[in-house]
């Protein structure tokens, strides 16, 4: 086993395309496909499934590319620091629901830790694509929030796809409204009060549930009701439509502006938001740094 074929295993993973990472590594499609067959007859392991429509990593694959980019990531480090040479180009991947305070830490981090060069992701997507994000690798960080109502499920589902679950901060609900919505004007909402506005949510698409979903009391029959995929979306409705959705009231003015504001709503619950992580393997240096200035950016504002 070599570096080279580490470093073969790992882009044709990040790119799922055997030629594609040909191209990007300047070898020949029959060299690559040559050298991560060796790599798999060495380590015993299917690392890729391979079909008419393409590869996709194995489940045993996503555990061993996990170690695979460890292993890089730490030669990289030892290279830069003893042999005096140029880091490679880092990477990072991480899957959120729709949070501005998850964007805003990453914003932090491409500013703060000042990179040469990298090549980062992060996806605003359905709960359900999060965690398999975690699970195969795709992603390095996951967040998600639980509650009462949702807990069991997704703890069910964690356990199953070998991933923890670590608790970042609880939020008390609030409701996102537009500033000129008449509700903004009070200190605090109740269920009655927004009981004419349309409600706004994220669709879950071919895997919604109940459990999945982004928002608190999912269960409960509104009169107006609209599904979206996207943040900018639905705060374009929440001005337009003076809808409302609920989530942790943490907002961030620089980056969605002053026309959206949050305000208290008066139930008995608790939101619990989260990060999910692979149990095989630790969070890479940028992954705990995403962690620390989420971390920073939550003490600032609760």
């Amino acid at each position: 086993m070599t570096l080279q074929q580490l470093r073969y295993a790992v882009e044709v993973a990040k790119l799922d395309s055997i030629s594609e990472a040909a191209k990007r590594l300047f070898v020949s499609q029959p060299r690559l496909s040559n050298a991560i067959k060796e790599l798999e007859n060495e380590v015993n392991i299917e690392i890729f499934i391979r079909n008419n429509k393409g590869i996709q990593v194995s489940a045993e694959g996503a555990e061993f590319l996990g170690y695979a980019r460890q292993v890089l990531e730490q030669t990289d480090l030892l290279e830069h620091r003893y042999c005096n040479t140029k880091p490679t180009k880092q990477s990072f991947c991480v899957s959120t629901q729709h949070y501005a305070f998850a964007v805003n830490a990453f914003v932090e981090l491409m500013k703060e830790y000042g990179l040469e060069e990298y090549e980062c992701s992060l996806r605003e997507t359905k709960t359900y694509d999060i965690i398999d994000d975690v699970k195969n690798r795709r992603s390095e960080i996951g967040i998600i929030y639980m509650n009462d109502f949702n807990s069991k499920v997704l703890i069910k589902m964690m356990k199953e796809n070998n991933l923890t679950f670590t608790e970042l901060f609880i939020a008390k609900p609030h409701v996102f409204i537009s500033s000129k919505n008449p509700l903004a004007k009070k200190e605090s909402v109740t269920l009655e009060d927004l009981n004419e506005y349309p409600y706004l949510s994220f669709e879950q698409g071919s895997n919604n549930s109940f459990y999945f979903s982004e928002e608190i009391l999912s269960t409960l029959s509104r009169k107006k009701n609209i599904h979206v995929s996207d943040r900018a979306t639905l705060f374009n409705l929440l001005i337009g439509l003076n809808g409302y959705t609920i989530s942790t009231g943490i907002i961030s003015a620089k980056l969605n502006g002053e026309n959206i504001i949050a305000v208290p709503l008066l139930i008995e619950e608790k939101i619990t938001i989260g990060y999910l992580t692979h149990n095989n393997g630790k969070l890479s240096r940028l992954g705990e740094l995403y962690i620390e200035s989420i971390t920073r950016y939550i003490e600032k504002i609760i």
